[in-house]
């Protein structure tokens, strides 16, 4: 029997089916910087208290499966070093070894499901390399996607990873996808690329109605919906393009692979950009659980 420790007010909403949103923690432990990660965590959860909702930050501590984070929690996530980014597939290694772990997305969605949760906002999920015809290398979020039947909120798939390759996947592995009020797939720091999106929606009610089919149905993959960020706070594409390439190059010369690359990129990039791409992460991550929060109140 799985065991999992649920914050008191995570419990008592599922218990009396109040609304929840889950968030991952990999975000606060690799994706930001002391302090400005433990600041956007708690930005994160008031945003989902504002909303009426509840905040259900997911990470592995010490052997224990935690869904929802004390102030401690969190800021033992964010700042002890000896925690490791977890996908999907470390899970039972972190458990047995009773070591802890930051959530990434495949690995918060599928403990979010078990503990039925139904709402995860993120800021981008992982997708296809650059590089995948030599490196074989794409995230484990696109397969978790395909076998999580969630409702997902995020702004597309980080700008260094390949968008176009990401977006054939997701249409290969079943995955529904749309646009929250826009008709360009979202690349991250920028509100848009240059694939069109099938098909958008306009407000929570449409994606909800939209998940409620594909649950009726029995689609098991997840409802990505893909919220730009924010245009005032966008980074062009034009602006942004150049310093994620050098940023690549850059890791391939340090011969950083695997789970590795992208903390390194996120560093690299804020550096090159005097940290405007943190706060841009900052805003539209933060955007994207405003949305899931609005997601959640209306499921």
């Amino acid at each position: 029997m799985v065991k999992f420790t649920l914050s008191k007010q995570v419990k008592e909403a599922i218990n009396s089916k109040r609304p929840v949103l889950a968030l991952e923690s990999t975000i606060i432990s690799s994706g930001m910087p002391y302090p400005q990660n433990i600041e956007f965590h708690k930005k994160a959860e008031q945003v989902c208290c504002d909303h009426g909702v509840v905040p259900a930050t997911i990470a592995i501590i010490k052997g224990a499966v935690c869904v929802g984070l004390s102030g401690s929690q969190a800021k033992y996530i964010a700042t002890n070093k000896k925690v490791e980014k977890i996908s999907k597939r470390e899970i039972g290694i972190c458990l047995q070894q009773k070591t802890s772990g930051a959530t990434t997305v495949s690995s918060t969605s599928h403990i979010a499901h078990l503990v039925g949760i139904k709402v995860f906002s993120t800021g981008g999920i992982g997708g296809v390399h650059r590089d995948y015809n030599n490196s074989l290398d794409m995230s484990q979020d696109l397969f978790s996607l395909r076998e999580t039947p969630l409702i997902v909120v995020c702004s597309g798939v980080k700008s260094f990873l390949d968008i176009n390759k990401t977006v054939e996947a997701l249409e290969t592995l079943g995955v529904s996808l749309v646009g929250f009020q826009t008709k360009w797939f979202p690349s991250f720091y920028s509100s848009s690329s240059n694939i069109k999106l099938s098909h958008s929606v306009n407000n929570p009610i449409d994606v909800v109605n939209i998940y409620k089919s594909n649950i009726e149905h029995k689609i098991k993959s997840s409802l990505l919906v893909v919220n730009p960020v924010p245009k005032k706070q966008e980074i062009p594409a034009s602006e942004i393009n150049k310093i994620i390439s050098d940023s690549v190059v850059q890791m391939k010369e340090k011969m950083i692979v695997g789970k590795n690359t992208t903390p390194f990129l996120l560093k690299e990039i804020a550096k090159q950009t005097k940290n405007r791409s943190l706060q841009t992460n900052i805003v539209l991550a933060l955007n994207n659980i405003a949305l899931g929060s609005k997601i959640a109140k209306e499921l």
